[in-house]
């Protein structure tokens, strides 16, 4: 058999079918069913002749498979022939069958049709040129213009962008590492106070300390920040976000008189909201306010030492006022908890009478951050210490609020936290960003091995450095878009919180995980010199990673996002009649019919790969599966009388999964619009290559779970493989244009290595 094939190469009437019989048996692709079924389809054709039928047939033997050294010299014979062809008539078997028929064009035409019959009725829709083991031609789009890229991607605040681009690129304000804490610590908390003599800390606050409609501009420079020192970026949001923040949501006009004070740093304060034994678990802290009727003053205290106020920024060294989270009491009933502004020193730095202050300690990271603990020892406040906006204790003892709802209340005394969690996701990006840029340009330029002779290979022209780099590049673009609607949709207000809360968990994080990961890929990718701290991702590394927990545990959060579904599910069907029902069933079935079919399950041609439709169906069928699936675990459980509580913990795992599903569903959308509305043609050309690689790289990491379903076949998986690999090859053409066009300033990125200074 194996000599029959050998001889084939040089049959006219069996070279045709050399690519068909290539595909079926390389790499295991096709089962012993397709190879029977195939086997019918070519003997059911009446103008093969009976002896190259029966010659195909025994190719297709499953109980007889060719040697290596036939399949190889059969491949040989494919290449060959599709050398001499021009690709762009070439895109599948059948018109590469076509083009190995010598000199005959009824006779191509004829083979081309049959092969494309074939092709069609097992769904093998090829490319030749993957066939023929052959890359396509890596096309440059029109060239990047850097200026546009930049404005694009800055969006409608440019300006406050500009202002931060300018402090970060004064070499006085490079970010710090190899000195002592006290010296970073003092080194960046005089940096926050040359922000808050430019005015940054101003625009925190519309209404109150600058004209500005919205916090859009704040939003943006907290970004920017986010490319320099990062112990300056958590500064910046504990005093201008989080303290400030909390006075402005939650507190009266009388106190929002403080801000003016908040914003030129002559009041340094701190958000006291974690403890030690509840970090997360908010609603359940331990800190005790007691309001006092006979002297008109809450008392604040720390009942054990599982309630000490822990990992608090500020509260080691600099601040003088707590915004602190406590269990509200009143004429001994608990009212949950509520926001009290508490002094913790006075001018001179001395901690006052009752509270006592301790350093946190040396980190992994953000050393120059002054997180501290607190305890308080019946520490007397006056009533007008309690942020009330949303309730208060009038002088005669009477607790207040126009929110009935106990639960209601707590989630929307909690908003402070929207803005850390948005601020968070941003800040995430971009660092992802400053690592890619320092990985990306060092790999352009730093060579290793070669063909003998010739001159050594830059590092990002291999495949497997691309695959680490570029698909989280992609990654990162998706996520800017995603955030600058997150971003747009928390400026804006006026919606349901909910709706935006539970995204700004998801993005917060997706993107700190992905920064995470990202850096640790960079770091690699940059060998030794990454692993330097003047080439900046080492210290990145250190400093970001708390991110993952900062303002929220990600698994909780997430847990969150999953919870939320299930509730916006639950209220889908909640009083709806059987029609109801009947089309929610009639449709699914129909989705299931579109989109699990046998051809659309194995097409494997580029223009159905790159095609935003298939990405938008995939990120949405797994989404809405892992949903329907997980409500009916959770619903079996709970009708069989298990409380929602242990449910919820026996199916965390498949929660998990939904979340993670649901934020990449909703990061792939805001890319595609994002590339959508695009104006400019050469960069939505290379978005668009960019969202490609995002959504089929991220269908390829989770690829166990559709081909498990069924939604994708084996042969598709690797196709989807292969063509992230392709698009792989084609951004790294635009790589460092890419990052470029992010706009850090080389004097704020500062690695050596990203400037070639490292190979001189």
């Amino acid at each position: 058999m194996s000599d029959a094939l050998l001889s084939a190469t040089q049959d006219p009437q069996l070279r045709p079918f050399l690519p068909l019989v290539y595909v079926a048996w390389a790499d295991g692709e096709l089962d012993d069913e397709e190879l029977v079924a195939l086997r019918e389809r070519l003997a059911a054709q009446p103008w093969v002749s009976p002896g190259a039928r029966a010659a195909l047939v025994m190719w297709l033997d499953p109980e007889r498979p060719p040697s290596p050294s036939a399949l190889q010299a059969a491949l040989a014979a494919v290449k060959q022939a599709a050398s001499t062809v021009d690709p762009a008539t070439a895109r599948s078997i059948a018109d590469l069958g076509a083009a190995m028929v010598d000199g005959d064009p009824e006779l191509a035409e004829r083979t081309r049709a049959a092969l494309a019959e074939i092709e069609e009725a097992l769904g093998l829709a090829l490319r030749a040129e993957a066939v023929a083991g052959a890359q396509d031609a890596v096309v440059r789009a029109p060239a990047l213009d850097l200026a546009a890229l930049q404005r694009l991607l800055d969006g409608p605040h440019a300006a406050a962008r500009a202002e931060v681009r300018a402090f970060l690129a004064e070499p006085g304000h490079r970010a710090s590492f190899g000195i002592s804490t006290a010296e970073q610590r003092a080194l960046c908390h005089g940096w926050l106070r040359e922000l808050a003599r430019r005015g940054f800390g101003d625009e925190a606050f519309p209404g109150v300390t600058t004209r500005a409609p919205d916090v859009g501009a704040f939003v943006a420079k907290f970004e920017t920040l986010a490319f320099g020192d990062l112990s300056l970026l958590i500064k910046f949001g504990v005093q201008f976000g989080l303290f400030g923040g909390s006075i402005l949501h939650l507190g009266s006009e009388a106190h929002r008189e403080l801000l003016v004070d908040v914003a030129s740093l002559r009041l340094v304060g701190c958000f006291a909201m974690s403890e030690t034994g509840h970090g997360s678990n908010v609603a359940d802290i331990e800190t005790t306010a007691r309001y006092d009727e006979a002297t008109g003053e809450f008392v604040i205290h720390t009942p054990r030492e599982s309630a000490r106020k822990d990992w608090i920024g500020g509260a080691a060294t600099y601040a003088r006022m707590a915004t602190v989270f406590a269990q509200l009491e009143v004429a001994g009933e608990r009212h949950g908890v509520h926001a009290f502004l508490v002094n913790i020193r006075d001018e001179s730095g001395a901690t006052l009478a009752g509270v006592r202050a301790a350093d946190s300690g040396h980190k992994m990271g953000l050393n120059g951050v002054d997180n501290g603990r607190l305890w308080f020892d019946h520490v007397r406040v006056p009533r007008s210490a309690m942020l009330d906006r949303f309730a208060r204790v009038t002088a005669d003892g009477k607790y207040e609020s126009e929110i009935p709802s106990p639960a209601r209340r707590f989630f929307t005394m909690l908003g402070t936290l929207v803005a850390g969690r948005v601020s968070i996701a941003s800040a995430a990006v971009s660092v992802a960003k400053v690592g890619l840029t320092v990985a990306i340009r060092y790999a352009a330029v730093r060579r290793q091995f070669g063909a003998e002779g010739a001159p050594e290979t830059t590092i990002l022209d291999y495949p497997a450095h691309q695959r680490r780099l570029l698909p989280a590049l992609a990654t990162t673009y998706a996520l800017h878009f995603a955030i600058a609607a997150l971003q747009a949709r928390y400026v804006a207000g006026g919606e349901d919180t909910r709706e935006v809360e539970a995204m700004a968990a998801g993005l917060k994080s997706y993107a700190s995980w992905h920064a995470t990961r990202t850096l640790q890929d960079c770091r690699e990718c940059c060998g030794g010199q990454g692993y330097l701290s003047i080439n900046r991702i080492a210290v990145l590394k250190d400093d970001a990673d708390v991110f993952t927990t900062f303002e929220g545990d990600n698994t909780v959060l997430m847990q969150l996002v999953a919870k939320g579904l299930l509730t916006a599910f639950k209220q889908q069907f909640a009083g709806a009649r059987f029609t109801g029902m009947l089309r929610h069933v009639a449709r699914r079935a129909a989705t299931v019919m579109l989109e699990k079919n046998p051809i659309v399950t194995r097409l494997t041609d580029a223009d159905h790969l790159r095609d935003g439709e298939f990405h938008a169906a995939a990120f949405r069928y797994r989404e809405e599966r892992l949903l329907q699936t997980v409500a009916q675990r959770m619903r079996k459980r709970l009708s069989a009388g298990i409380d929602g509580q242990r449910a919820a913990t026996e199916v965390q795992e498949h929660l998990l999964a939904l979340a993670q599903a649901h934020v990449e569903r909703v990061v792939f959308e805001a890319f595609a619009a994002g590339v959508l509305a695009c104006a400019d043609e050469g960069l939505r050309g290379w978005l668009g290559r960019l969202c490609d690689l995002f959504a089929l790289s991220r269908l390829a990491a989770d690829m166990a779970w559709f081909v498990e379903d069924g939604y994708v076949e084996s042969w598709k998986a690797r196709a989807i493989r292969r063509e992230v690999e392709q698009l792989s090859a084609e951004v790294r053409t635009a790589a460092v244009e890419l990052v470029d066009g992010f706009g850090i300033p080389d004097a704020c990125l500062a690695a050596p290595i990203a400037f070639g200074e490292a190979l001189t």
